[in-house]
């Protein structure tokens, strides 16, 4: 006589226990506790965006990062865990390398854009970012959904940011126009994507050129005024890069003075979800502060 657990789930538990067995089937037992364990990497993520203090970020995060590209090594294909990675090693670069030490901040924002590429790979972009012909790039990109944002944004940021760091050189800056047809595919598929991270990317990339060299000012205010909206105002990155790129492109020495002080004297508990990024949204306002004689 069937159990009566059997009976209420039905001639269709059999078939289910099957699938179940199959999908196992195909995932080593490495990639099982990865993904078991992703639960985890989502609340460590919330921690770390939460956290207050600078040196125990900084201290933090490599061990982190060595976790996380551990976890790569035995579940490759797994695209949250690649985009974590790759938002990690961004997250450190520009936070606590980059100013002191640039040449590291360029391979690690290199090792960010590898993650960014292997996510994108797993969904199914196959046209290399960094090599294809940047038609062609823009032809796939066409395809990509709004499922791939994530990988998306990443691929564009760390992309963007290893050719800021690099700016003098030429074969750097070509990969720009790259970087920026990613995040107008982000833009098109949800434009307040991290915080508004596509309007903030635009308004870097429109304020921080000459209009000789397509820098458009009015396009990066608009950009910078979507991206302020899209957290009421609460993350302060927002004022910081408008003041380092677009203030300071326009020699607008009191819009500089003004963005940064305002971010300096913002409370410390005005995004408590972003705890983190707005205490180095405040570390480098005052250091661009520093420069403002040199400057102007």
């Amino acid at each position: 006589m069937p159990s009566p657990l059997y009976a209420r789930l039905g001639r269709g538990f059999p078939l289910a226990v099957l699938l179940l067995a199959t999908v196992l089937a195909g995932c080593s037992t490495s990639q099982i506790v990865v993904r078991g364990a992703m639960p985890l990497m989502d609340g460590g993520l919330v921690a770390m965006n939460r956290e207050t203090d600078l040196e125990l970020a900084r201290d933090a995060i490599p061990a982190t990062l060595k976790m996380l590209e551990g976890m790569t090594v035995e579940d490759p294909g797994n695209v949250q865990l690649r985009v974590y990675t790759a938002q990690g090693f961004y997250g450190y670069s520009y936070s606590f390398v980059e100013q002191t030490s640039p040449e590291r901040a360029v391979a690690l924002y290199t090792r960010c854009l590898e993650h960014a590429k292997a996510a994108l790979t797993s969904q199914g972009f196959k046209t290399d970012p960094e090599s294809a012909p940047l038609a062609d790039l823009e032809q796939a990109l066409k395809d990509t959904s709004a499922r791939q944002v994530p990988a998306l944004f990443w691929t564009a940021s760390c992309l963007a940011k290893r050719t800021d760091v690099h700016r003098t050189d030429p074969k750097s800056i070509a990969q720009l126009a790259r970087a920026a047809a990613f995040m107008q595919r982000v833009l098109a598929l949800d434009e307040n994507y991290y915080f508004g991270g596509p309007h903030m990317f635009f308004g870097v990339y429109y304020g921080g050129r000459a209009p000789m060299f397509g820098g458009d000012f009015a396009q990066s205010e608009r950009h910078f005024a979507q991206a302020r909206a899209a957290t009421d105002g609460k993350l302060l990155m927002t004022d910081v890069l408008y003041a380092e790129f677009l203030a300071r492109q326009q020699l607008d020495r009191d819009a500089f003075h003004q963005h940064l002080t305002a971010v300096v004297a913002a409370p410390d508990d005005l995004f408590p979800e972003m705890a983190l990024a707005n205490r180095v949204a405040k570390q480098r306002a005052q250091y661009l502060l520093n420069k403002e004689a040199e400057w102007f």
